[in-house]
C-alpha cells in the first residue's frame, strides 16, 4: 500500500444513500469526450470508463475535491453540489 493509500485510509466516508452530491446530466456526453479526464484525474477513482465508452460514476469514498468540476466545467455535464451536512468525507486528520 502506497503512502497517500495509506493516509485515505484513514478517512472515512458516510454515504448518503439515494442522493449522491455529484450526477453527470447526460451520460451520453461522456462517450463523446475523447479524453475522459475524470477517469485520469479523480484522486478517488469515482470515475471509470466502461469498453462501450461510457463514464461510470460512483461517488462513494469522493473526497470532495472539485477536480472534475474543473475538468468538465466545459462541456457543463456534472451536476455537483456538497454532500448535506454530516455526510460526505470525514477526514481524520483535519
Amino acid at each position: 500500500m502506497s503512502k497517500i493509500e495509506e493516509k485515505l485510509f484513514q478517512d472515512r466516508y458516510r454515504v448518503d444513500s439515494g442522493r449522491p452530491h455529484i450526477k453527470i446530466k447526460d451520460p451520453d456526453h461522456c462517450t463523446e469526450c475523447l479524453e475522459k479526464q475524470c477517469t485520469i484525474c479523480c484522486p478517488a477513482g469515482c470515475y471509470t470508463k466502461e469498453d462501450s465508452g461510457k463514464v461510470v460514476l460512483v461517488t462513494d469514498g469522493c473526497l470532495e475535491c472539485g477536480t472534475c468540476r474543473i475538468i468538465c466545467q466545459d462541456s457543463g455535464n456534472l451536476d455537483w453540489e456538497w454532500p448535506r451536512g454530516g455526510f460526505g468525507i470525514l477526514f481524520k486528520f483535519g
